[in-house]
C-alpha cells in the first residue's frame, strides 16, 4: 500500500453521510480513535470533522434527503473541479451536484460513473484533504465496487489519469504507478448494494477491530481473511448500514 498524500487523482478525503450523526461518531469514536469537531457556522450543515491528534482524517455529516442511505463517500484530488466536471460528462459519467466552493477551503463536485457509482472531486485551497493516510485509523486503500469492470477502466482513467495493473482476478488503480486502490467486480442484481466506492481504514490488528466493531452495534459482510501477498482484511456495515473495510498491512 502506498497511499501516503492527496496528490493529484489520488484519494484525499473520506465523507460519511449518515442518518444518526452523534451515533456515528460513538460509532468510529470506539472502533478507529477518533474524535469530532462539529463546524459551529449555520452554513456548514452540522458537518463534523474526524481527527486523530490534531489531525484531520475524515468526516460526518447529515443526510439531506430523507432517501438517502447512510454511506461513505470517497474524495479524489484534482487541480480544477470544473474542468474534472467536465471530463466526467465527456466519459459518460454523471455530475450530481456542480462544483461549488466551500468557504476558502477548496472547490467540489459530485459525480457518478457511467455504472453509478458516487464519488466527489476536490480541488483544494486552504484544505488539501485529509492529514495522514495508510496509519491506524485513516484511510489506507479504496476499492471500486461495479457490475461494469470494462466501463470503469475507460472511465477513470480518461476523468483522472490513473493508471491500472490489471490480473485475471484483481485491477489495481494507481497515479503514475502508485496503486492507491482497486476494482472488484460484483454481479448487477436489483437485491445487492449498488454500485459504490468502498473505504478501507487501516487498523492494527483486523480480527480485534472486527470483533469490536461488532460489540458496538456493526454487523459484518465478509469475514477476515488474508490477501495473498496482501493485506489481512474484513468488510463490515456501522451501526446506521454504512459499508466500510478494514485492512491490516
Amino acid at each position: 500500500m502506498k497511499l501516503t498524500d492527496p496528490a493529484p487523482g489520488r484519494p484525499c478525503w473520506v465523507e460519511l453521510s449518515t442518518s444518526d450523526v452523534p451515533a456515528a461518531q460513538a460509532f468510529y469514536a470506539t472502533l478507529l480513535g477518533w474524535r469530532s469537531e462539529t463546524d459551529p457556522r449555520p452554513e456548514a450543515g452540522g458537518y463534523t470533522t474526524a481527527r486523530i491528534g490534531e489531525d484531520a482524517v475524515a468526516a460526518f455529516s447529515p443526510l439531506y434527503r430523507p432517501e438517502e442511505r447512510s454511506a461513505w463517500t470517497v474524495s479524489f484530488a484534482t487541480a480544477d473541479a470544473d474542468a474534472s466536471a467536465d471530463s466526467v460528462r465527456s466519459a459518460g459519467g454523471t455530475v450530481l451536484m456542480d462544483p461549488m466552493d466551500v468557504f476558502d477551503l477548496g472547490r467540489f463536485t459530485v459525480a457518478a460513473d457511467p455504472a453509478g457509482a458516487v464519488f466527489s472531486l476536490w480541488q483544494a485551497r486552504a484544505f488539501p484533504g485529509a492529514e495522514r493516510f495508510d496509519e491506524p485509523g485513516t484511510l489506507g486503500w479504496a476499492e471500486l465496487r461495479t457490475p461494469d469492470p470494462k466501463g470503469a477502466l475507460a472511465f477513470y482513467p480518461a476523468v483522472l489519469g490513473w493508471t491500472v495493473d490489471a490480473t485475471e482476478h484483481f485491477t489495481h488503480w494507481g497515479v503514475d504507478g502508485t496503486d492507491f486502490g482497486g476494482m472488484k467486480e460484483q454481479p448487477d442484481e436489483p437485491a445487492r448494494t449498488p454500485p459504490h466506492w468502498l473505504p478501507y481504514f487501516t487498523v492494527a490488528d483486523t480480527e480485534a477491530t472486527a470483533a469490536t466493531a461488532l460489540a458496538a452495534g456493526g454487523t459484518p459482510l465478509a469475514p477476515p481473511r488474508q490477501i495473498p501477498g496482501g493485506p489481512r482484511v474484513a468488510t463490515l456495515r456501522d451501526p446506521q448500514g454504512a459499508g466500510f473495510g478494514i485492512r491490516t498491512p
